[in-house]
């Protein structure tokens, strides 16, 4: 299950996180951003599409990507 303190800071960052999310998959287009919106679902995709993962293995690395921008960033 997806902690959604973490869907909330990151759709609500997502001006900042965006560039995290590029940072951790550099295959992310600037369109495919502009797509995602901060949108927990739509990283998934397009992470799943760039990547060829399927649906649990990008929802893990959305997860543990997640937590730690959450968790540990924020300094």
């Amino acid at each position: 299950m997806m902690n959604p303190i973490e869907t909330k800071v990151i759709k609500g960052r997502w001006s900042v996180t965006q560039h995290e999310a590029k940072k951790q998959w550099s295959k992310l287009t600037e369109d495919d951003l502009m797509y995602i919106d901060g949108d927990k679902d739509k990283l998934i995709e397009k992470v799943r599409e760039r990547y060829g993962h399927d649906e649990k293995a990008a929802e893990l690395e959305y997860k543990s990507w997640a937590s730690a921008l959450t968790n540990g960033s924020d300094s």
